[in-house]
């Protein structure tokens, strides 16, 4: 036999056309039982009314309102620590470019040294050969 008749005589087996099973509709009710509690138990188990992120830092408490991290203990001692920190933050930024400054001239320095070390060891070098060819 050939494939085109073995394929014929599957047809009847199988179908000219294909006819997917119809689906049934999807249940409406939750298999959940969640939503048969009260709100204030739902927030309660899952946790819906936590408020703004906290945190404990440090054994200092933080939360994040309106974009910005702050402490719940106090608004004014936390004022003058953030302005400490800034302060502190901006006298080592400025040591941190002083010091890079040093470094970069400190390599100045020992690329001219290494080059002028090079340029005497040709030279003697230079001298020690036609000090040769004179003998």
């Amino acid at each position: 036999k050939t494939t085109l008749d073995f394929k014929k005589s599957l047809m009847p087996l199988f179908g000219n056309t294909f006819s997917p099973k119809k689906t049934p509709p999807r249940k409406s009710a939750s298999l959940s039982s969640l939503h048969t509690l009260d709100r204030s138990t739902r927030e309660i188990e899952l946790g819906l009314e936590s408020g703004p992120p906290a945190m404990n830092l440090g054994g200092q408490s933080w939360k994040f309102e309106d974009g910005q991290w702050i402490t719940e203990s106090g608004g004014n001692a936390s004022t003058k620590e953030v302005q400490r920190l800034k302060k502190r933050n901006l006298q080592l930024e400025e040591e941190n470019n002083l010091l890079k400054s040093k470094i970069e001239v400190l390599m100045d320095m020992l690329t001219e040294t290494t080059v002028e070390y090079h340029l005497m060891e040709k030279e003697i070098e230079d001298m020690k050969t036609q000090h040769r060819r004179k003998k």
